[in-house]
């Protein structure tokens, strides 16, 4: 017995030790060591990628950028899943994310959905990324909508650039035909209130009740007629500039060079953008390339008639990845560590900084401050420091952050399918044709059909709208 005694003595006394040095403390963080194959379809995750190897030296980051020219990526990922070729971490786009999501290609990514509680994650972010209860993407940004105008403009044509007044005056699609009659009707026929109708679809899209595909079964909500009919009338009132999207012309219209045939000048009063649209797109492009005179200062953002969601990039890793642990690390640092999430939105990540970890960075790799990031619990940390950055200077002294922290958390998520980057490529043609007065409407709606038929023939596709 006294043996046994002394015995519990001894146990009882090692337990206290232990007690009072931390009481069963988790062990240091195991380090990270391999070789991480990350594919995307951009240079942006780059940044990050290189920002990982600094918290982290015994990993290496094989980085591969496919361009989406025609499908590109998407395709040689799917050659390469399941071989030795095969990424361990692949970006997904908005466009196509959901079909990745809902495919058996994709990591189970649930036990890191805690960390989206504590970061405050914006619900459609999750949304996006989950299918039938089992999270497998993750993105680090989310992308609410907004509406852009120039402020000169608005002073000449509507009286007033106040952002409450003018918001009045584009609050529905109703009294935005009305600003927009308003516009046309204040220059001699050069004045133009969107650079282009397509634009607008994705406010359309984003306030649909239902999405493209219910049980098997095409949709076509009403507020896709009703873009069709408005992008028609927008046109043919010469409403839009009828510059193409993503070409010359329409970025020449940021910065006061659109022309027509000519040579008479165009002006453009707005443009639908999202989070990433005013520092990726609006902004570079405000300054012509041949002057160091631009339209910046001269830009105001409000909700504008619709609110909406407009791209973004999701991040999973590989189901048959060897490196599933370290793929599962890089996802969790890319969109659900606080720290990177502030540095990436910030400013922290410039060219210098990243020489540091690694001087093979290219001259041009970096990540301005700006984007706007999937956490609301970091955007009320920092939402405070863009009220006199450089974006603030560009809109007039508004605070962008501000502005898309009130509109993010209203962002649906549940309307994205698998299916719908096919079926709104397929209409992109016909409505062209349509709007240019090339094809009936009747015969756009039929053209549009059949593409969906003959890209998903297993699914019910519906009559066409009656006119």
């Amino acid at each position: 017995m006294k043996r046994i005694s002394i015995i519990l003595s001894v146990l009882v006394a090692v337990s206290m030790l232990v007690a009072a040095c931390g009481g069963g403390a988790p062990a240091a963080p195991k380090e990270l060591k391999g070789t991480l194959n990350v594919w995307s379809f951009t240079n942006e995750i780059k940044t990050m990628a290189i920002a990982f190897q600094g918290k982290h030296p015994g990993v290496k980051v094989v980085y591969t950028m496919i361009p989406m020219t025609n499908g590109e990526y998407q395709t040689k990922v799917k050659a390469a899943a399941g071989t030795s070729d095969s990424p361990d971490v692949v970006a997904l786009e908005a466009a196509f994310v959901k079909e990745w999501v809902e495919s058996d290609l994709l990591a189970d990514l649930n036990d890191l959905v805690p960390l989206t509680k504590t970061l405050k994650t914006y619900p459609a972010v999750v949304e996006v990324g989950t299918n039938n209860g089992v999270t497998k993407g993750f993105s680090y940004q989310a992308t609410p909508g907004a509406f852009f105008y120039r402020r000169s403009i608005a002073k000449e044509c509507l009286g007033t650039d106040d952002l409450a007044k003018v918001q009045e005056m584009v609050a529905d699609l109703s009294k935005f035909e009305e600003t927009a009659a308003k516009i046309k009707a204040c220059g001699t026929g050069d004045y133009y209130t969107v650079g282009t109708g397509g634009e607008m679809f994705l406010p359309f899209l984003s306030n649909r009740a239902k999405p493209w595909v219910v049980d098997g079964a095409m949709v076509i909500d009403p507020k896709i007629v009703e873009y069709v009919h408005f992008a028609k009338m927008m046109r043919d009132n010469g409403y839009e500039s009828g510059a193409t999207q993503w070409t010359e012309g329409w970025f020449a219209g940021m910065n006061d060079t659109l022309k027509d045939a000519s040579g008479t000048p165009k002006k453009v009063f707005s443009y639908f953008l999202p989070t990433w649209g005013l520092p990726y797109v609006l902004s570079p492009n405000s300054t012509p390339k041949d002057s160091t005179v631009g339209t910046g200062g001269d830009w105001a953002m409000i909700n504008g008639p619709m609110s909406y969601q407009w791209g973004g990039t999701w991040v999973g890793a590989m189901k048959k990845s060897p490196n599933s642990e370290l793929a599962k690390e890089f996802v969790k640092f890319v969109a659900l560590d606080e720290e990177n999430l502030t540095n990436w939105a910030t400013g922290v990540y410039t060219n210098e900084y990243l020489k540091k970890i690694d001087p093979t960075t290219p001259d041009d790799q970096k990540q301005d401050a700006g984007d706007f990031v999937s956490s609301q619990l970091v955007v009320e940390k920092i939402t405070k420091s863009f009220d006199n950055s450089t974006l603030a200077t560009f809109l007039g002294g508004e605070n962008s952050y501000g502005a898309f922290a009130k509109a993010a958390p209203s962002v649906n998520g549940k309307l994205l399918t698998g299916s719908d980057d096919a079926i709104q490529r397929a209409l992109n043609d016909p409505l062209a044709a349509y709007l240019s007065g090339t094809m009936t409407e009747a015969e756009m709606w039929a053209a549009w059909l059949d593409a969906v038929r003959n890209e998903f023939p297993d699914l019910v596709i519906p009559e066409a709208p009656a006119k």
